[in-house]
């Protein structure tokens, strides 16, 4: 599959990857706030579209009439939120690439703010991280979130309050070299991290869900992402030295280092 990577478009500043798996009437929305947001940037937005059967599909054919930078990607079957972000990496043209939920929860406004303070950073800063203020999930959802990162933190060391939250903005050529499995998405500021890079953290405003319930809950992924977050612990401690690398030419002169 890698070898079939489109290449990045010069043209595109970012590529907006939105995972959904029935969410039709938040993407009714969702799609034109990320038109908005981005509005006068170079830009795609990519719904991958994780097995929906709510006419989902329908919605996006009408709505990609009038709006030549949306795409529309789909998985036959659902197969997760993690493999559906995976896709629309692999699929995405831009320099950095962006996420959120298809819930309709992560507000697109703050992209513009995230994607500046990664090109006002040295190439070095390679995620701008959301972290939501004024959470509006119900009682369960929101402290059992707050002790999972509270463990993660403890864990992982990466110095980010809310890794869960689906606002990001990530180089993507970054992304693209870190590893896959599934839930990777709730680990990126220690994978970044890992990878001797930083991240920046940028306060969001949470907002309640419009429509439906959540495809991807808290229970049916806790025991998993206990074993997550062991994976990822070992990662982190398997990677002892960043190496700098300089390229040196025939002529003796060095090249730039990466």
């Amino acid at each position: 599959m890698l070898a079939h990577l489109p290449p990045m478009s010069h043209a595109l500043e970012v590529s907006v990857v939105i995972p959904c798996k029935n969410e039709k009437d938040n993407l009714a929305f969702l799609i034109d706030e990320v038109g908005s947001a981005l509005a006068g940037r170079p830009f795609e937005l990519i719904i991958v579209d994780d097995g929906s059967d709510d006419g989902t599909d329908q919605l996006l054919q009408a709505y990609s009439i009038e709006r030549p930078w949306l795409r529309h990607i789909r998985h036959e079957k659902s197969c997760g939120q993690s493999n559906a972000v995976r896709t629309g990496l692999l699929h995405a043209q831009g320099e950095f690439i962006a996420t959120l939920d298809g819930d309709g929860q992560n507000d697109p406004a703050f992209f513009p703010q995230m994607i500046d303070a990664l090109k006002a950073g040295d190439p070095d800063h390679a995620l701008a991280a959301g972290q939501r203020m004024k959470r509006t999930d119900g009682f369960v959802k929101k402290y059992g979130s707050r002790l999972a990162n509270s463990i993660r933190q403890s864990l992982l060391k990466d110095n980010t309050r809310d890794s869960g939250c689906g606002l990001k903005v990530i180089r993507r050529q970054v992304f693209l070299n870190l590893p896959f499995f599934e839930a990777w998405h709730r680990f990126l500021p220690a994978l970044v991290v890992r990878e001797g890079l930083k991240v920046v953290h940028i306060d969001v405003i949470d907002r309640g869900r419009s429509h439906g319930t959540s495809k991807y809950g808290i229970f049916d992924r806790l025991w998993v992402g206990i074993l997550d977050l062991l994976g990822v612990y070992w990662l982190r401690k398997r990677r002892k030295k960043i190496p700098v690398i300089k390229e040196i030419s025939l002529t003796g002169q060095n090249g730039p280092e990466t």
